[in-house]
């Protein structure tokens, strides 16, 4: 157990780190974000359209709240047509909800990464069993590339976020993991476990 709990905060300690050089120093999560042409008009027209927070896709169906499955196939034609004629997107919306608190967020970042590593670090002590420190590692790296997959492509494929965002982001992510394989391995092993 103490083996999994030092790769995890090792592990952790390292997606951590490698996040901020990805960000701050290489700007990889930022690719393909942009800020919002004319954005003091938008916000004045969100602020009195959106009451409240949420994921909003547009266009909508025109339904409200809940519709049922036969609601939404009736719309659906009347639906593309609208789509395919109109702006659409996706949209994270918060109304103003105060300061920017940027150290709780670098804490929750820590303690997710650290999470994340624990997690790691348990698959490689139940997968791994006696195998060599590249078995481990590449558990480790085969696992978060599943993760950079299974998120990144969906969106790009289902919300169409840009593909330099996606593979920025993804890059990101598979580096950090390949990075936080290599403290898992080395910290996660059984006493069995070989040396190749």
């Amino acid at each position: 157990m103490k083996r999994i709990l030092l790769a995890g905060i090792l592990g952790g300690l390292t997606l951590f780190v490698w996040m901020f050089v990805a960000h701050e120093l290489l700007g990889l999560g930022e690719m393909g974000v942009g800020e919002i042409p004319n954005e003091a008009a938008v916000l004045s027209a969100m602020q009195g359209a959106i009451p409240q927070s949420g994921f909003y896709i547009f266009p909508g169906f025109g339904l409200g709240p809940k519709p049922t499955s036969a609601q939404r196939n009736a719309a659906m034609p009347e639906y593309m047509k609208k789509y395919a004629q109109s702006p659409h997107g996706v949209l994270i919306y918060h109304p103003a909800s105060g300061p920017f608190n940027f150290g709780v967020l670098l804490g929750r970042e820590f303690a997710l990464n650290v999470l994340q590593a624990l997690l790691a670090a348990l698959l490689v002590m139940w997968a791994a069993g006696g195998r060599g420190y590249s078995a481990r590692a590449g558990i480790v790296i085969v696992a978060g590339t599943l993760a950079a997959i299974s998120t990144n492509l969906e969106y790009w494929n289902w919300y169409e976020f840009p593909g330099n965002y996606t593979a920025g982001y993804m890059t990101t992510q598979i580096i950090g993991f390949v990075l936080a394989a290599l403290v898992i391995a080395a910290c996660a092993k059984n006493k069995t476990a070989t040396a190749s």
